[in-house]
């Protein structure tokens, strides 16, 4: 699920780099190759920053990384941290990245700049995040990382895209819940499908996201397969109820219809909460 770098690029670039860039010292040429020995730090800062500028992300990080060396715990080296974060991760090599970002907090935890860190370590597990049908390690860790952002930097930009992105992954973990019950259905597994099928529902975070619907068919179809259709009916009134217009509810209907029972999809004087039309006396 990989994010556009033109549109993170800019966020990023807007709060961290544009206030890190200082003037090229005049007369002074950048070196092409690195040359592993001490120099005035704002020709190697500038340097990097001008292989930054041109794209030349491995060039750039080199420079960066010898201002660390050559002055560390200094006002440059701060900087130059930063710049080997944002370089890092449009090269795209997020490990690194995310180690230049740990880095930072480390040293520099209350430090305003931290935020950017603290978001570009999220931001390298979102563009990591594989489909559905693999494993989620990335997206767990981007979600936390991303919720970290927007509670520790509520009225930053870096919380407003946080925010956005947390829906995103919230509907992909959601994804993978539904593909695993899927695949316990398949195999005749219908408690274990089920199981999978009510975390959807039932995690708030979830309800949001585009596969509620089909969720709540699927209770409809497991609980029809073991016979449960009063249980089935109160899943399917639930899903006509908040997606009237849904093909999913066409299939629950249909298939209750089959066996004589209907949903009674009219809206009631007092609308309970999801979890209490699933479960009676649920929270």
């Amino acid at each position: 699920m990989p994010a556009s770098k033109s549109r993170t690029g800019l966020v990023l670039m807007t709060v961290a780099v544009a206030a890190l860039t200082v003037s090229a010292c005049a007369g002074n040429k950048p070196r092409q190759r690195l040359a592993y020995e001490e120099r005035p730090v704002e020709l190697l800062y500038n340097t990097g920053y001008q292989r930054l500028q041109s794209k030349r992300w491995t060039d750039a990080i080199d420079y960066f990384q010898e201002v660390e060396r050559q002055h560390p715990y200094s006002e440059w080296s701060r900087r130059a941290i930063l710049m080997q974060i944002y370089a890092y991760y449009q090269n795209n090599n997020y490990q690194d990245a995310v180690a230049a970002a740990d880095r930072f907090i480390a040293l520099f935890p209350g430090n305003p700049s931290a935020a950017y860190a603290f978001y570009m370590r999220a931001i390298c597990n979102f563009e990591q995040i594989v489909d559905v049908g693999r494993d989620q390690a990335y997206a767990e860790a981007a979600l936390a990382g991303l919720r970290d952002v927007a509670r520790r930097y509520p009225n930053t930009a870096y919380a407003s895209d946080a925010r956005i992105k947390i829906d995103m992954v919230n509907d992909q973990l959601a994804g993978k819940e539904m593909a695993v019950g899927r695949f316990y259905q398949r195999a005749n597994q219908p408690l274990a499908a089920l199981n999978r099928y009510k975390t959807v529902i039932n995690n708030e975070a979830f309800q949001r996201s585009s596969h509620t619907p089909e969720a709540l068919y699927r209770l409809v179809e497991v609980n029809v397969a073991l016979g449960l259709t009063e249980e089935a009916t109160r899943n399917a009134a639930v899903l006509g109820h908040n997606y009237p217009g849904s093909p999913w509810y066409a299939e629950a209907y249909a298939l209750l219809s089959e066996r004589g029972a209907r949903p009674d999809v009219q809206p009631e004087a007092k609308r309970e909460s999801w979890l209490q039309r699933i479960i009676p006396g649920g929270a």
